[in-house]
């Protein structure tokens, strides 16, 4: 008898590898159109956005987008954050998906492949895009909870190295053969995870991610083609939003997880 194959799983990176632009902060402009947040939250959160797509700030400037965004966020509830991001998020926001990763992801799916989404953002964020997308698992940055509540630490960091020992982890818990398993990323922060697998994809690369891909002779994908994930994907009922204090507290929540991303990113070394 033939050996029985050993299972596999694609790995992907959500920001700007699925989706097109951040999650975490993909909810600011409505907030504040609601009367929700203030103005001056919405414009560091744009601040922020900016940011992240340009890749650049100094650390004093990040230190204070911290600062600023742990102490929005420390002291919600953790189960109201929860129940408000699962009613309101395909609501609020329909996330643009990058077409051909969400095609990628259903051929995957087709040969038989477990879908894991590996994010730095916030799991409260992550789990229910995942769960749009069909995806099998989730790996997000939790916050630390002390009576219920968010204490504005983070309890598990999805960056860097612990983005790759969780992939690790997991393979050894489901029996993946990493050496027939795909990852896909857009950040240079992430080549750990790449260098965990045999089919390592650069997606839309960073400079420095880039020139690692074609030193190690990775591929480089390009996606181009932005779409609402509601026209790729059937998405849930709407339901009615909650209150609207706690929905300031998500989006504190997720943004404190994109400045610390942010920071650590600046000061680690590769």
């Amino acid at each position: 008898m033939s050996p029985v194959a050993r299972p596999t799983a694609a790995f992907f990176d959500l920001d700007k590898t699925i989706i097109a632009r951040s999650s975490t902060f993909a909810f600011s402009r409505e907030f504040q159109a609601g009367g929700l947040i203030s103005r001056g939250a919405v414009l560091r959160s744009a601040y922020a956005q900016f940011v992240y797509l340009v890749g650049g700030a100094d650390h004093d400037q990040m230190e204070k987008m911290r600062q600023f965004m742990s102490q929005l966020c420390a002291g919600w509830d953790v189960q109201t954050v929860k129940d408000i991001v699962g009613d309101t998020l395909h609501n609020i926001v329909d996330p643009m998906v990058y077409d051909e990763a969400v095609s990628l992801i259903e051929e995957h799916h087709a040969a038989g492949r477990d879908v894991i989404i590996v994010s730095t953002s916030g799991a409260e964020m992550v789990e229910p895009i995942g769960e749009m997308l069909g995806a099998d698992h989730v790996v997000a940055t939790r916050m630390e909870v002390a009576d219920g509540r968010y204490t504005g630490k983070i309890n598990f960091y999805a960056y860097a190295e612990n983005k790759a020992k969780a992939v690790k982890d997991l393979a050894r818990k489901r029996g993946y053969d990493l050496a027939e398993c795909y990852a896909y990323s857009d950040s240079v922060t992430d080549v750990h995870m790449l260098e965990t697998v045999g089919h390592p994809y650069a997606v839309n690369p960073d400079k420095d991610l880039r020139k690692i891909a074609v030193e190690r002779d990775w591929p480089i994908l390009v996606f181009q083609r932005p779409v609402a994930l509601g026209s790729r994907v059937k998405l849930p009922p709407a339901k009615p939003t909650l209150t609207a204090l706690a929905i300031a507290g998500v989006a504190g929540i997720g943004a404190a997880m994109w400045v610390h991303a942010r920071r650590a990113r600046r000061e680690q070394p590769l």
